[in-house]
């Protein structure tokens, strides 16, 4: 078949390889517009546009499918390369009708969660949110909806009860290249069956926002520990910035003490709403780089009783 493939974040690269290294012809790569980075604003490459360039595969990055000389320049590329299918994973863009009718095959999309949980922009982030124990990839057949397209295939994974946003991220990226091509091969034994979603099962995971890291010790442990895993939390130590990239739940209940109290010097624990206690095991404080927090306590000598926030 002949393939063009959109996508821009790292996590789309293992779906483009598994499409370049397979038999199909993959006659376009779309992506989005490079975009200044560092002090010197010197313009980066998309991860999907470095790893099509390492193949050789032509790559367009159009501002925008939907209006202006881009969209109809981009249409007019479609058109020429005359692609069976296009395979979409994490493009950042929507497409338009146009876009969706063209292929033979129509508009295959690579999405990071069990549809129809989780349609939208930040699904991973959420099922760590929401405490979810179990996620997965699921490829969909497109329509103009958002995420709402009949599904094809879905692998499930049980999410790790201190995994994070990172790791969680770099095995779906990784399941998201074997459900494609699980996918590619059903579609061309003519043994794909579309199951139409559910929408009453349906919700909605939106973009994530900066101030969604507070951490908030009124909340329960879990809470606070799922914010850490989901989106990574910061909040305030002898006045000074403290990030926190892992935690894990102490087990461990101090309801005599306040809210946001270091209860366990030793092991920075954090008593919370419910009143068991979080413990930060990678931390990074305000001007320092990330480390283990035993390493952090090495040169820092915390106060029992202290309240953080």
């Amino acid at each position: 078949m002949k393939i063009v493939f959109m996508g821009t974040p790292d996590f789309a690269v293992p779906c483009l390889r598994t499409l370049a290294e397979s038999s199909h012809e993959v006659t376009a790569v779309f992506t989005q517009p490079d975009k200044p980075k560092g002090r010197g604003y010197k313009l980066i490459p998309t991860p999907v546009k470095a790893a099509a360039l390492e193949y050789g595969l032509p790559v367009y990055q159009p501002l925008s499918l939907r209006k202006g000389d881009d969209a109809a320049e981009a249409m007019s590329i479609l058109r020429e390369a005359a692609p069976d299918l296009i395979v979409v994973t994490a493009y950042g863009q929507i497409l338009p009708k146009e876009v969706l009718e063209l292929p033979k095959y129509g508009c295959i999309n690579i999405h990071a969660s069990l549809l129809p949980k989780y349609r939208g922009a930040a699904p991973i982030n959420w099922v760590l949110l929401n405490g979810e124990k179990e996620t997965g990839v699921t490829s969909m057949q497109m329509s103009e909806g958002l995420d709402t397209g009949d599904m094809l295939i879905k692998k499930s994974t049980e999410i790790g009860e201190n995994e994070t946003y990172e790791e969680l991220y770099a095995r779906l990226s990784a399941m998201g290249g074997e459900v494609l091509a699980e996918t590619l091969a059903a579609l061309e034994k003519g043994e794909l069956k579309p199951e139409v979603q559910d929408d009453s099962l349906s919700c909605y995971s939106p973009m994530i926002r900066k101030e969604m890291s507070a951490l908030d010790f009124t909340k329960t442990a879990a809470e606070v520990h799922n914010t850490i895993r989901g989106v990574t939390g910061f909040t305030m130590l002898e006045g000074k910035r403290l990030k926190v990239f892992r935690s894990e739940l102490a087990h461990k209940s101090c309801p005599d003490a306040e809210n946001g109290t270091i209860v366990d010097t030793k092991r920075f624990a954090v008593k919370c709403g419910d009143g068991n206690a979080v413990v930060f095991t990678e931390v990074q404080p305000e001007g320092k780089k990330r480390m283990k927090t035993e390493d952090f306590l090495r040169g820092k000598k915390l106060s029992e009783g202290e309240t953080l926030g």
